[in-house]
């Protein structure tokens, strides 16, 4: 069981934001959240997640709904609204 005081923080970069997390794995929506941490009022919008700068396992590419990623210090996400309309 990891203590909090020993817990490592990952450092990643959210559109152009730095912003520390304990845990390994991120999912979507918790990358979002780190974007946007208020959502705005009305329909939710659906937001497109790139990433770059991950571990080996995972480089770069994409998050959907539903999927997580494993994140390594320095990682890049760009976080995007994107309307479907």
């Amino acid at each position: 069981d990891e203590h909090f005081y020993s817990q490592k923080t990952f450092r990643l970069i959210v559109n152009l934001e730095e912003k520390l997390v304990v845990k390994k794995k991120q999912s979507f929506d918790d990358i979002v959240t780190l974007a946007y941490p208020v959502t705005p009022p009305g329909p939710t919008p659906d937001y497109t997640v790139g990433y770059r700068k991950g571990p080996s396992a995972n480089p770069k590419g994409s998050l959907v709904q539903g999927q997580s990623v494993k994140v390594k210090d320095g990682m890049i996400f760009d976080v995007t609204p994107s309307d479907k309309s």
